[in-house]
């Protein structure tokens, strides 16, 4: 299965629908974004706009969701910025906090004001 996301005109992910691959095929048997763009218009309007996402990341970054920004310059879809502090990694296209969350097992949520983790289960 295809998925493709609908973007507004600000590139912000408004829909994700699922498409079956048999719609992307071209005549040799390939599949074709733009088939499957052609297909998701044919079902909700000529003056939509769509884009395939990767439920598993291959291409475009990350998975596409509703609140998501696809940015044309990086072809990728990145998650709307959880915290004012954290920066997006160009590589990824994901939010990072700007310390590393600690790996000593335990359970921490981020702590905007502080700018820290803390602590929340042992």
């Amino acid at each position: 299965m295809a998925h493709f996301a609908q973007i507004d005109n600000n590139n912000i992910v408004i829909n994700i629908i699922v498409v079956h691959n048999n719609e992307l095929l071209n005549q040799d048997g390939n599949e074709v974004e733009q088939k499957g763009i052609n297909f998701c218009k044919s079902l909700l309007g000529q003056d939509t706009n769509w884009i395939q996402t990767s439920y598993n990341g291959n291409f475009r970054k990350n998975y596409a969701g509703i609140g998501y920004q696809y940015d044309q310059t990086r072809d990728a879809f990145i998650a709307p910025k959880p915290y004012n502090s954290w920066i997006l990694n160009t590589d990824t296209c994901r939010w990072e906090a700007p310390i590393p969350y600690p790996t000593d097992g335990k359970f921490y949520s981020w702590d905007e004001p502080t700018k820290n983790w803390v602590l929340i289960s042992t």
